[in-house]
């Protein structure tokens, strides 16, 4: 256990004001937990506050950054482009501090813009506002707004270009981690590994990010435009693309994207959801669904499953399952060396509701124990198999689908899937990580 830093009001030192985290304990089924640190920065959440939409040209320099409110519009009241002419559709998570404390069966994350004693820098990075297309002409990973052939998305059919269940516009799917990785790679110069597909770290920065900001683990509680009382954000944000019905996907378009990027890009860098009404042949009514963004990440659980890099499972067939991170770019593969792959945590053997994460001093949230529920706890789902004999080595899935309805949010993790695998619902993002070697 780390020295204690002080909780609430009662800080040791006037530094430490300069933080703001949360306190969930592992042993209580309330999905909320207790605010720490400085009452004004929950409220100002700025670290959260500075993630904001940007054009990012494959150099890694910003070409312009979005309209907070529009992101159609440049920050200067231009027209953006956000066709890839001018560079990816991508959002900067600042360089910010962050560290992690456990208490008994208390566990706390604390964040800070400045780098206070026992915090480790959480550098700068970029990740795509919409979940990543694919470059056609130049196999290159993409996160654009584009309704050309180029970038077709879904499983690349272009049979379908004309009607209603179009693969134009949206991520695309049925691709191997492996070649999601290098699709990515292609983007950079060669021998650099700056650009990536959706990675764990990103994933997992994310996910604390929003649990301090909402003092929440359950992802998909109740959107709420407004602050509560003390003027903090609360609930969650909703139930996202989560609840489409299973034949009627299958029958529109057979599990393929159906949502297309930018549907959030009226919200700007704002944290919000978006109605998106399905085509008149879906299904057999009117269907409509609540689109997320999460500070400017589009869909960033639900819709599709997104591949994870830096992340891979060995599953023994008899005694015991444990979850590996790499933690350099460079290293990171689709076969598990032990040499460069970090070994983390024992994880849950049988699938369920996630109570407990193995959490750490890193703050990883692999599922060390299910029994929880879609109220209780972490309130998503951890899915995992077993191999019949030998050890089977997996990559990581996070966020869930369109179908699956309440397990669904940013701690549904799926280590099931080898990174070979591919389906027509798994994709990825794409990221730009300024200090990968």
């Amino acid at each position: 256990m780390g020295i204690l830093i002080g909780i609430g009001q009662q800080d040791p030192s006037f530094a430490y004001n300069y933080y703001y985290g949360v306190e969930f304990d592992s042993s209580v089924a309330a999905t909320t937990g207790t605010r720490l640190g400085l009452d004004t920065l929950h409220a100002s959440v700025p670290i959260q506050s500075n993630m904001k939409r940007c054009i990012l040209k494959d150099d890694g320099t910003v070409n312009y950054y979005l309209g907070a409110n529009d992101s159609t519009k440049t920050a200067a009241g231009g027209t953006a482009d956000l066709s890839g002419a001018a560079g990816q559709v991508m959002v900067e998570i600042p360089a910010h501090y962050r560290r992690f404390e456990t208490e008994g069966t208390k566990q706390r994350c604390y964040l800070s813009e400045y780098a206070l004693p026992g915090f480790e820098l959480v550098p700068k990075c970029y990740v795509s506002a919409y979940e990543a297309t694919v470059d056609r002409t130049n196999s290159k990973l993409a996160s654009v707004v584009n309704l050309t052939a180029q970038y077709r998305g879904g499983s690349n059919n272009s049979s379908r270009d004309e009607q209603d269940n179009t693969d134009l516009g949206k991520p695309a799917t049925s691709i191997s981690l492996t070649n999601f990785r290098t699709y990515a790679r292609n983007r950079g110069a060669s021998g650099e590994h700056k650009w990536n597909c959706y990675t764990y770290d990103v994933h997992k920065t994310l996910t604390w990010l929003f649990m301090v900001e909402y003092n929440n683990r359950n992802s998909q509680d109740t959107y709420h435009a407004d602050l509560d009382a003390n003027g903090y954000h609360y609930g969650g944000l909703g139930n996202g693309v989560t609840t489409l019905s299973s034949g009627d996907w299958n029958t529109f378009n057979g599990y393929n994207p159906v949502i297309p990027c930018g549907t959030t890009n009226s919200l700007g860098n704002k944290t919000g959801v978006v109605t998106y009404n399905l085509p008149a042949s879906y299904g057999s009514g009117s269907v409509s669904v609540s689109v997320p963004s999460y500070r400017g990440v589009e869909n960033p659980w639900g819709h599709i499953w997104k591949w994870t890099d830096g992340c891979l499972f060995s599953i023994d067939a008899d005694t015991v399952s444990k979850a590996y991170t790499c933690p350099n770019p460079g290293d990171y593969s689709s076969s598990l060396d032990t040499t460069k792959y970090v070994y983390k945590t024992d994880v849950a053997r049988t699938s369920g509701y996630v109570k407990t994460i193995g959490f750490g001093e890193e703050g990883d949230i692999f599922p060390t124990a299910v029994g929880g529920s879609s109220s209780t706890y972490f309130c998503d789902y951890w899915y995992t198999d077993i191999p019949s004999s030998g050890t089977a080595t997996s990559g990581l899935l996070v966020g869930g689908y369109a179908n699956r309805g309440a397990p669904c949010g940013f701690a549904y993790l799926l280590s099931s899937a080898a990174p070979s695998s591919t389906d027509a619902s798994v994709g990825s993002r794409l990221c730009f990580i300024p200090e990968a070697a």
